[in-house]
């Protein structure tokens, strides 16, 4: 099986979840950043993983244009969408919900919510006051999910 993981990373939490998911999957796994102009080539992969993290209420605009440009051509393929945030419970679903279009959700194999990091020293001021007011976290923590990683594996390696 030939697996695609597509993700984008403002602050390096998603490529460290991405890494990790990495490491609970099985056969030919390769890894796309979207940062960058290097083009994926989604046709030559059965199962593409797609990831990104929310930032002021939104996941990164390259997740999305990745999603709307290949929309037809992940409907034909094992999907898998993945969240890195620091919320959990209704509010992580009503991120997630806003973060994919909906049909590639229904369409999905797999729904992760892999957490979230809070890294204070990749933050710009205005960044850090954010977090502070909307997350009140006034450092940098980590809250990344290993157990939610692999179980999203486990629904991946077996579908």
């Amino acid at each position: 099986m030939s697996t695609l993981i597509v993700y984008a990373s403002t602050h390096g939490c998603t490529e460290t979840c991405v890494q990790k998911l990495r490491q609970n999957l099985s056969g030919d796994v390769t890894i796309h950043s979207l940062k960058g102009k290097v083009p994926v080539f989604v046709d030559a992969h059965q199962t593409i993983l797609i990831g990104g993290s929310i930032h002021a209420g939104m996941i990164q605009g390259s997740v999305k244009k990745f999603c709307l440009k290949h929309q037809e051509t992940l409907l034909q393929k094992k999907v898998g969408l993945f969240l890195c945030c620091g919320f959990e419970g209704e509010q992580a679903r009503q991120e997630f919900d806003n973060a994919f279009p909906e049909n590639l959700r229904n369409h999905a194999i797999a729904h992760g919510f892999f957490g979230g990091a809070y890294d204070f020293e990749k933050m710009n001021f205005i960044q850090r006051a954010i977090t502070k007011k909307v997350a009140g976290i006034d450092r940098s923590v980590s809250r990344i999910d290993e157990t939610a990683i692999a179980g999203f594996a486990a629904k991946i390696r077996a579908a």
